[in-house]
């Protein structure tokens, strides 16, 4: 009744979490992990091929669980509470190739659960409880792999059906309860073939029948941890007499600084197995009499991890070619026990206490030598210690305290391609042509090393080269422009954290080839020297972490076509409306710039984490669109401003005269009564008419005219301005066709007027010579109104009216 009930609810109460799955390759990969899930979400497509269905809620599986997916191909259903798997309950899913069913508490599997599943490769039953490996797979004659690691099964005989599974390579038993293995026991295994893979690391094995494994042929074996005391490890390898395995691994995972074997025929068991590579991953403190390699002496790679080994005997070796010795806390690299055995061709010996290094002799198949990351301290390198190496290629003495490297130190090494100093300072090679005998050479490190570069030609010779690493070291003066000369071939440079601040337009003029340059963590402020065509090969390009502000567009416009990667990360970027053109490259290039997130506004405040990519470009748009008006504006204003004043300067130069230093005609003395303006056409009645009858008259009046008044050698605008206007109490303006049509009497009366508008009185003193048409009257500003507002005098010949005319033109001139 109760699965009733859960299957009900599987199939018509969804949750609706189950549409937040992740799609990791449309319509193909789907992760679906730790939702909480009680069914298959139906949005998945069919067309899925991988789904990750693990840390869900499925209890109970049966036909219906499942939609039809015919493409499905992994499918893992790890943690998901399984209790139950009914027949036939992977049918729609019948294409799988692999099924994870990991830590699920499955009390019960039908007999023909497993029986659809014709093309599934890969097993996985990790932390079920099961007790054996009596299972219902006889279907599966595909499988490959069977992982049932972490459960209760004490026996590891395989169901004699399996005989027939051709493929099968791999059989996972770590860490179940196997601890007795008999001949009866590996019959199928026996069957299989040669190429199974068998994992019994972490049983607690304390017997195995000797002949178990006699004809036995594994690709590896791995029994790291396997048996529960040092008694049984040396009758466990007794007993694995007349197995053949290529690959051979044992010791155990954890330290244990308690243990001590003393037995020196600790060993003697590995004589009695065939196998071509050795793996101990020891964790025990060996007696220093105990040759572990005894009975490795016909391996080809023998690999020793950990443990205490002081001393190392001589080991007559037959075909040994790779030999690793890795955190032994070995005080010397044992180079005179390994010399003369001419088969080894990799020797790695990392991450121990030696601090010396012994003379490698007479082995002339040794391409490889590791040594990186112990104590080794050398005073001269390298001939000395490889000088029976003729054809070694790789060596490493990075993360070592100290290297002297002297001239003619690389003699006799001219097949190295490979050299390795990173983090190991080096003494010499900064001031010395050292490495120029090296013309195979493909890959320099020498990052870290200490090095400061005087000499140019340090790299000479290394014509080869395609790496060079030499971050974290320094230059003197201009040796950067340089020292990469002769790098024709190189392809990848590292100068990064070199405290470079300038970088010469010529210093990779040579290198045509170079495709990654890294640059990263200097005090850069220019990018210039990218735009040198001999670097149209670059793709890669790291200047993260400089003192760069902007880069202009020019610059920008010539980098690299082929440059894909450009890291311009954690740079004090000027985030200016003056900087737009940069800016917006930066916002319309984020497929080519590496942690485009990381490029920030560092002008607005060294602290801050304003992106460039979230500057807000249009203001600026808006900004300068508006200075570019404002700046029109003011030179169209300039300009309109200047011709106006040119053409209205001596008006303005009187209406400041006026405005400046203007006394009323009662405070300030005046050399003229009246100033006269007339037409030199009219000149015969001023003179005879007017300059008669008030300059002799009584009392007589002073006027001011300009042929007879006005200074020689000054310009005439500023003799009518300081002689006739500023000097006359009165202006007299003498009306007639020729005063309408003289420009200078137009302006000579213009100027008055502004006299007139300051004082606010009648001092213009109109005489209408003679009828002139009101609309000509127009043609002079403001003579037209004037005439409307003002009293004027008209000029007659008649005697009486004449009489007049002159009384009322004294009175006019000599009222105050």
């Amino acid at each position: 009744m109760n699965f009733f009930t859960i299957s009900a609810f599987i199939i018509y109460f969804p949750i609706g979490a189950g549409q937040s799955c992740t799609e990791i390759i449309e319509n193909l990969h789907y992760s679906c992990m730790g939702r909480n899930l009680s069914y298959i979400p139906s949005r998945i497509p069919s067309s899925v091929q991988t789904l990750d269905f693990s840390f869900n809620d499925l209890k109970w599986l049966k036909k219906t669980v499942f939609p039809v997916f015919t493409f499905l191909r992994v499918l893992d259903l790890s943690r998901c509470h399984i209790r139950q798997i009914e027949n036939d309950a992977f049918y729609n899913v019948k294409n799988l190739t692999t099924l994870f069913l990991t830590g699920n508490p499955i009390i019960y599997f039908a007999p023909g659960c497993l029986n659809t599943l014709y093309n599934l490769q890969r097993l996985v039953l990790v932390d079920i409880g099961l007790e054996s490996l009596q299972l219902n797979i006889n279907n599966l004659t595909k499988l490959q792999e069977l992982n049932v690691g972490t459960n209760y099964i004490q026996s590891m005989t395989l169901p004699p059906f399996m005989s027939t599974f051709k493929d099968f390579s791999l059989l996972d038993l770590h860490a179940n309860n196997i601890s007795i293995i008999r001949t009866n026991h590996t019959v199928v295994l026996r069957e299989i073939g040669k190429n199974m893979t068998l994992i019994l690391s972490r049983n607690p094995l304390l017997h195995i029948e000797p002949g178990s494994f006699k004809g036995v042929h594994l690709v590896e074996l791995d029994i790291r941890s396997t048996f529960v005391s040092f008694a049984s490890k040396k009758q466990g390898l007794n007993g694995l007499h007349g197995l053949n395995v290529t690959r051979l691994m044992f010791g155990m995972y954890k330290d244990d600084p308690k243990l001590y074997p003393s037995d020196l025929d600790y060993f003697d068991g590995l004589c009695s197995i065939h196998f071509y590579e050795a793996y101990y991953y020891m964790k025990e403190r060996l007696d220093w009499k105990m040759n572990i390699f005894r009975c490795m002496i016909n391996a080809t790679v023998v690999v020793v991890k950990g443990g205490v080994i002081r001393v190392i005997g001589y080991v007559p070796f037959h075909k040994i070619k790779e030999l690793y010795l890795i955190n032994t806390q070995l005080y010397t690299v044992p180079g005179k026990q390994l010399s003369h055995i001419r088969t080894l061709e990799k020797f790695v010996f990392t991450h121990n206490s030696a601090t010396q290094v012994e003379k490698f002799l007479d082995m002339p198949k040794l391409q490889y030598v590791d040594l990186n990351s112990n104590q080794i301290t050398l005073q001269s390198c390298c001939i000395d210690v490889l000088s029976g190496t003729p054809q070694i290629r790789y060596l490493n003495l990075s993360l070592n305290p100290q290297i002297s490297l002297d001239k003619g130190g690389f003699e006799g090494l001219e097949s190295l391609e490979i050299l390795d100093f990173h983090h190991t300072k080096l003494l010499g090679i900064g001031s010395f042509t050292l490495l120029s005998n090296l013309k195979n050479l493909r890959y320099l490190d020498i990052s870290y090393s200490s090095v400061t570069f005087v000499n140019v030609y340090c790299f000479y010779g290394l014509s080869s080269l395609k790496v060079l690493k030499m971050a974290g070291n320094s230059f003197q003066g201009d040796v950067a422009n340089y020292l990469f000369n002769n790098l024709t071939f190189l392809e990848h440079l590292d100068i990064s954290y070199c405290h470079v601040i300038e970088i010469h337009l010529t210093s990779f003029k040579n290198l045509q080839r170079l495709r990654h340059l890294n640059l990263r963590g200097n005090n850069l402020m220019s990018i210039d020297f990218l735009t040198d065509p001999n670097l149209k090969q670059l793709t890669t390009f790291y200047v993260n972490k400089n003192s760069i502000t902007t880069i202009p567009l020019d610059i920008l416009q010539k980098l690299p076509m082929n440059l894909s990667e450009f890291d311009l990360s954690f740079n004090p970027i000027d985030c200016s409306c003056s900087q737009t053109d940069f800016m917006l490259w930066i916002i319309n290039n984020q497929r080519v710039l590496k942690q485009p997130e990381n490029i920030l506004c560092k002008t607005i405040s060294p602290n801050s984490d304003f992106r460039v990519t979230d500057f807000d470009i249009d203001h600026c748009v808006y900004k300068k669109k508006l200075i570019i008006a404002l700046l029109v504006f003011c030179v169209v204003f300039i300009v309109v401003l200047s011709i106006l004043v040119y053409r209205f300067q001596f008006y303005l130069r009187y209406c400041w005269i006026l405005l400046r230093g203007y006394r009323s005609p009662g405070q300030q003395e005046c050399s003229y009564d009246a100033f006269v303006i007339f037409s030199s056409y009219d000149e015969a009645w001023v003179m005879n008419e007017l300059m008669e009858n008030l300059e002799n008259g009584v009392p007589p009046i002073q006027l001011c005219l300009h042929m007879r008044d006005f200074q020689a050698g000054k310009s005439i605008a500023s003799n009518i301005i300081d002689e006739g206007i500023m000097g006359s109490r009165k202006i007299i303006v003498v009306v007639s066709q020729h005063f309408i049509d003289s420009a200078w009497c137009r302006f000579e009366f213009e100027l008055a007027q502004s006299r007139f508008v300051v004082e606010r009185n009648a001092n213009i003193i109109i005489i209408i010579l003679e009828d002139v048409a009101e609309r000509k009257t127009k043609k002079v500003l403001g003579l037209h109104k004037h005439l409307k507002k003002n009293t004027y005098l008209k000029w007659s010949r008649d005697p009486l009216s004449n009489m007049r005319f002159w009384i009322r033109l004294r009175k006019a001139i000599v009222a105050t």
